[in-house]
């Protein structure tokens, strides 16, 4: 025995993963009755682990472990072993995210119906519409208590960041100007208590009013006894029988034990660098090529959103390190407008970012800091920002890969991570870019910065969905085209990247997915 289920206990879903895919998904087994092991690569973190500082968390929950960043985009100058920023913990990523709970758009899960085949971009639609997805959307908001119409718990209150920008918005034109919605408590509920507006969202909830696995999913789906939460257990590969079916996984334990967990069905729900790593990793004689890879496409199609940080300095203070990180969204440019000179839309979101990563995000590189950088950031307090954040197109070269010598502390080879940007994302960038110097101008600005782009926070792609096998990883449900009781079941198996944050559409599809394993449990299908 290693915990409540025995290593050799063939019967169990074994879920590898504990953010919002993973965690979703045990819950959603454990309150069928489906017993599952969560192996967890990170530790567990409780509430007392969380401060309000941005260094001290990123440096506690983020996964540091070696990466190395390829191919043309920003990351290999500034950011070569970081090209991700996501959290190694139980709970993953929605330890670290600013609780944003947008719904796709149906053009956005319709790219190539809309647009065509694009040159130099490798674009699907996704086998499944938006009016198949809604009723999932509306149990994943009840869950993670996202405000607005299906909670009735009213949007968040406007910080200041969120009041300059919306006011030069409006002054520009622009209607769809909302303080949400967000999977933060405006109010009680669930358990959980409303947003205190304490700032610092992003390094973790002090209090549990934003939504994360780590204190709802988890816990709930340990208390029915059908759930084991294993952190500090690493996958190394997943193994399968002689028809290619999938067995079990190995792993290293938190004594670094090298553990066999023998399961039903296997979910890989680490994220789009962990998952297809994983997939490549689990290579054999039947499948030389990778674990579900018949059709070539596990690593490929990487999306990571197109994304900008912009920053004005304004002629009175803002503080905009006050209230919820991410207080208010403008969605009109959210549409798909080709007269605009690109494909896909974006969305505005405000971002405040406190003094120490502001610091190290205006310029990656301290060497170059001077009189300029130093005169801005002791603007600081003077400052409102945004994210932009839009549709970034498939290219099967943007792609995760296994390093052929370098390995990690677990014996694995290092994933490269290999991006380089479309010429539909150069122009969508500059339009943005163009956009909010115009908002902020509206307001009267004094300076406006435009920050190099961060690690990704948004990392998609890698295992896409598709109708036929040929094209993608898994189908409709999640559910590996090459063997039937492996499923995808995170953001790794998104057809295209859409301009929302992918966290709520996460949360719905492994919803779904939970319905359609525990169907076919009981069919005896799987």
């Amino acid at each position: 025995m290693t915990g409540k289920f025995n290593l050799n206990d063939s019967s169990v879903v074994v879920i590898i993963g504990s953010g919002a895919g993973g965690g979703t998904l045990a819950n959603e087994l454990a309150q069928k009755g489906i017993r599952s092991v969560v192996l967890e690569a990170g530790k567990r973190f409780t509430f007392g682990d969380i401060e309000n500082d941005e260094w001290k968390m990123f440096s506690k929950i983020s996964w540091l472990d070696k990466r190395v960043s390829s191919g043309g985009w920003h990351l290999t100058k500034n950011h070569k072993s970081l090209p991700a920023w996501i959290v190694k913990g139980v709970g993953g990523s929605t330890v670290h995210w600013a609780g944003v709970a947008l719904r796709y758009k149906e053009h956005e899960f319709k790219t190539q119906t809309i647009n065509g085949q694009i040159a130099g971009a490798n674009v699907l639609d996704w086998p499944i519409s938006l009016s198949e997805l809604a009723p999932y959307y509306d149990k994943a908001e009840l869950k993670m208590g996202v405000t607005g119409n299906v909670t009735g718990m009213p949007h968040l209150p406007w910080n200041n960041d969120f009041k300059v920008m919306a006011e030069g918005a409006k002054r520009v034109g622009y209607k769809d100007i909302v303080s949400g919605p967000m999977a933060i408590n405006s109010q009680a509920r669930d358990g959980r208590p409303g947003c205190q507006q304490i700032g610092f969202c992003m390094q973790g909830c002090k209090i549990g009013a934003k939504w994360s696995t780590m204190y709802t999913e988890i816990p709930r789906a340990e208390a029915t006894g059908h759930c084991e939460v294993r952190p500090g257990a690493m996958v190394q590969r997943i193994e399968h029988d002689k028809k290619g079916r999938a067995t079990g996984v190995v792993y290293v334990d938190e004594q670094g034990n090298t553990q066999i967990q023998k399961a039903r069905i296997v979910c890989v729900a680490g994220n789009s660098i962990e998952s297809p790593r994983l997939l490549l990793n689990s290579e054999s004689n039947m499948f030389k090529d990778g674990l579900a890879n018949s059709s070539g496409q596990v690593g490929k199609n990487y999306m990571v959103h197109n994304t900008a940080g912009v920053y004005a300095v304004m002629p009175e203070e803002v503080n905009m390190h006050r209230g919820t990180t991410c207080a208010g969204i403008v969605g009109d440019e959210r549409r798909d407008d080709p007269s605009r000179g690109f494909v896909g839309g974006y969305t505005i979101e405000t971002l405040s970012l406190g003094l120490p990563f502001m610091s190290a995000f205006m310029d990656p590189n301290p060497s170059g800091w001077g009189r300029g950088f130093a005169s801005t950031i002791e603007k600081y307090n003077h400052m409102s920002g945004v994210w932009i954040v839009g549709e970034d197109l498939a290219m099967e070269e943007n792609n995760i890969s296994l390093h052929p010598t370098e390995k990690d502390q677990y014996g694995l080879p290092v994933p490269i991570v290999s991006k380089s940007a479309h010429s539909n994302d150069v122009v969508m960038h500059k339009h943005a870019l163009a956009t909010m110097e115009k908002i902020y101008k509206a307001v009267g600005a004094e300076q406006i910065v435009n920050l190099p782009q961060y690690p990704a926070s948004h990392n998609m792609g890698t295992n896409r969905m598709s109708e036929k096998a040929r094209d993608g990883v898994v189908n409709r449900w999640g559910q590996s085209h090459d063997i039937d009781n492996l499923f995808i079941s995170d953001g790794s198996q998104f057809t295209s990247s859409g301009s929302p944050n992918p966290t709520l559409t996460i949360v719905a599809l492994a919803i779904r997915q939970a319905d359609y394993i525990a169907e076919q449990m009981l069919k005896k299908e799987i």
